[in-house]
């Protein structure tokens, strides 16, 4: 090129996905050993013929391909408002609700609006690799609260505490977490409310998997204080649960003077969601309650089965957490970089994961499984794999 560019997003990280995706790129994999990919959160299983019939109509309608009000159609909004208002056992109003291209985008939007160049954002070890890279873009530096496989891959508030400083602007909290899968408890939760309700700091909790609980009740009681909106921002996806992922949509859900601040950069970017995203959104909140919980019940038995797997011989893999959609797990192979662990799996077991090390600095010695794409009665074979890699 003869122009420059912004130095920042030369030196942000490549997307993770599409490099572990390179591994296996040409490669045709035999009938009797294909291949189990538990790189990528993707559902295993197609959108309800329903939804898809109700798409199908709105394409003929002329409506249907013209934007929509920045924050989103009033009456999703209005709809994930009474969803959240009944799963949290709250009072959330439309007004404080935000619908976006997807979670990716209600995280982007929000680190522009609470920061800038400079600032501080706490972001608990390992992360959510678009997390990272985001905040590598703006110049907002990301500190590190480290990871504690002694605690199953749940942060500690007094260690976040410790860090947060004069330009710190937020603390990110992703639970079930994303990669390794850990719930984090309400007591916990409740703590790291409390700490950045007392350094008047954002809370931003980002629940797109909340739907894939392993037990039933709201994991926290945050929006029953009725000043939660002083310092929570929610961010919520629709792709998992309705299986929307390439449709784009998701929620943003804050204080509703930092929506108007996160509309003026939504209309920057995208002006709205995409409609058709919209209009699925709204019918499977409307529509599709029985569908989820099916899929949610699927999943635990996905996540007990991949537990028992572990316990049923020793593998020499350890399996730090496990919760929704992923599994964090140790390789036995001290002093081995996880990507050369994780290329090796897939060249030679036909297995294709993702290294932790693309989630931060110090996960060399972990794996992310995306389980959730895998079916029950494979994973046996899929430890197994993990096994003979020995």
């Amino acid at each position: 090129m003869l122009y420059a560019t912004n130095p920042a997003w030369e030196a942000v990280a490549a997307p993770a996905i599409a490099e572990t995706r390179a591994w296996i790129a040409g490669r045709i994999f035999p009938k009797d050993r294909p291949l189990i990919d538990v790189a990528q959160a993707v559902p295993g299983y197609p959108p309800p013929k329903p939804l898809t019939d109700h798409l199908a109509r709105l394409v003929a309608d002329g409506g249907s391909h013209r934007y929509t009000e920045i924050e989103g159609l009033p009456a999703l909004r209005e709809a994930l408002a009474r969803h959240m208002s009944g799963f949290y056992g709250a009072d959330i109003a439309p007004e404080t609700v935000a619908i976006t291209a997807g979670c990716n985008q209600a995280y982007c939007l929000a680190m522009q609006v609470l920061a800038g160049p400079g600032d501080e954002v706490l972001l608990p070890q390992p992360a959510y690799f678009n997390h990272q890279m985001w905040l590598d873009g703006l110049g907002v530096k990301a500190v590190h609260l480290p990871f504690r496989a002694d605690r199953q891959g749940v942060p500690d508030p007094d260690e976040a505490a410790r860090l947060i400083g004069p330009r710190t602007r937020a603390l990110v909290l992703v639970t079930p977490n994303n990669p390794t899968g850990a719930v984090y408890p309400a007591e916990t939760i409740r703590r790291f409310y409390d700490l950045a309700r007392s350094r008047r700091i954002a809370l931003v909790i980002d629940e797109t998997y909340k739907d894939f609980l392993p037990a039933a009740g709201a994991p926290h009681d945050l929006f029953v204080d009725p000043a939660w909106a002083d310092t929570v921002v929610h961010l919520y996806s629709f792709s998992k649960v309705y299986c929307l992922t390439g449709w784009r949509v998701g929620s943003l859900i804050a204080h509703p003077d930092f929506i108007a601040r996160v509309a003026k950069a939504m209309d920057c970017v995208a002006i709205c969601a995409p409609r058709l995203g919209q209009e699925a959104a709204l019918f499977g909140l409307s529509h599709l309650a029985g569908f989820v919980d099916g899929n949610t019940r699927m999943m635990r038995e996905r996540s007990k089965a991949l537990a028992a797997s572990f316990r049923a011989n020793d593998i020499g893999y350890e399996l730090v957490s496990v919760g929704a959609y992923f599994a964090y797990v140790r390789h036995p192979f001290a002093g081995t970089p996880g990507r050369e662990v994780a290329k090796r799996l897939a060249d030679e077991q036909n297995l294709l994961c993702v290294p932790g090390a693309m989630f931060g600095p110090g996960q060399e010695d972990y794996l992310r499984l995306a389980f959730a794409n895998v079916p029950t009665e494979v994973m046996p074979e899929m430890v197994n794999r993990l096994k003979a890699s020995r």
